[in-house]
């Protein structure tokens, strides 16, 4: 049954403070506009009829919509307009109200923790355009917009045509539960201050769900000791002590410092990580919960995270099916008079 294609798009990702102290790519607005079109032409081939956006502070999804009135019927969901991650956590819960059978998240680690602390299920194709990218995919956008309309306008069922995601589930003693997506860390700050995680020293202890030594952030450093991917059923816990001996890690983009790994440890999935205060939380590579001293909170990791669509699996099976072939009209030739 075919259902609205979603798309949330975080015109703030891209563009945080690791564009001043490392090298981090810049993606401006106008090439999230172009991402859209690319994504919506896609969308369209594939068969998708209608579209529900998360309304952003630049009209992005908007702007993108316009060219493709009369093709398209595009709605606008209700969601917060405050400038800060509550709106991607609302826009979200506003997607799954309307039931989205495929929804295009554009933004980084950040941005889709956000969407999945909102709808943690959803059916996502999240497109690379944040600072760390470990969870979003590098992919052509018209690609991404086809293989996401495929599974929308029911052509093809997300059980066949994507993964369920890995993810952790954080619970603080006396405060609301939290989430990650890749990477749940602990450092030795009292305070948030600038979400960036960039001091490596300050870290005390990660636990990632997966480990990848060809991405760059809190994943780095445990895919160069030892690397656990996205289809391992378990995760990675390390103990990191700046004086033990030391891994030489791209912790953001443009960025490498020597972090001390005094131990690691395979996590099976529902094994608790205890970690008790003072201290702050960081998830996705982000600074986000202060734990006053002796507040407790606990960590567990499951496969109940969000279901990401792969481009690849689906558009080998719209080939072996043949869903974008098409028979040519031939006309019967006129007989002679």
């Amino acid at each position: 049954m075919a259902k609205p294609l979603g798309i949330a798009v975080n015109p703030a990702s891209g563009k945080d403070i690791r564009r001043l102290v490392a090298r981090a790519s810049v993606f401006d607005n106008q090439e999230k506009r172009a991402i859209v079109r690319r994504a919506l032409v896609g969308a369209v081939e594939a068969g998708v009829r209608d579209v529900c956006y998360v309304p952003d502070s630049h009209g992005i999804a908007k702007s993108a919509l316009e060219e493709f009135e009369g093709t398209l019927r595009a709605e606008a969901v209700e969601s917060p307009q405050t400038g800060s991650v509550i709106d991607t956590v609302g826009g979200a819960r506003a997607l799954a109200e309307r039931d989205c059978g495929a929804v295009l998240t554009l933004g980084g680690d950040g941005t889709n923790r956000a969407f999945c602390i909102g709808w943690q299920d959803a059916p996502l194709l999240p497109i690379s355009t944040g600072t760390n990218n470990v969870f979003p995919v590098l992919v052509e956008a018209t690609l991404a917009g086809a293989a996401a309309g495929l599974v929308a306008s029911g052509r093809l069922t997300l059980a066949e045509a994507a993964v369920r995601a890995k993810a952790i589930t954080v619970k603080v003693e006396g405060q609301r539960d939290d989430f990650a997506l890749i990477d749940a860390v602990v450092t030795r700050e009292r305070f948030v201050g600038s979400r960036a995680l960039l001091a490596g020293d300050m870290l005390k202890a990660a636990l990632l769900t997966r480990a990848d030594p060809a991405a760059a952030g809190m994943t780095s450093i445990g895919g160069l000791i030892k690397p656990v991917s996205k289809d391992d059923d378990y995760g990675l816990y390390l103990e990191l002590d700046p004086d033990a001996d030391g891994v030489n890690a791209p912790i953001a983009p443009g960025l490498y410092q020597v972090i001390g790994v005094a131990g690691h440890r395979r996590v099976a999935f529902g094994k608790p990580v205890t970690v008790i205060g003072p201290c702050v939380l960081a998830f996705d590579g982000e600074r986000e919960r202060a734990l006053k001293p002796g507040q407790k909170a606990t960590l567990r990791m499951q496969r109940d995270g969000p279901w990401v669509i792969d481009v690849v699996r689906a558009m080998q099976l719209a080939a072996e099916r043949g869903l974008f072939r098409i028979k040519k009209v031939r006309r019967t030739p006129r007989k002679a008079s």
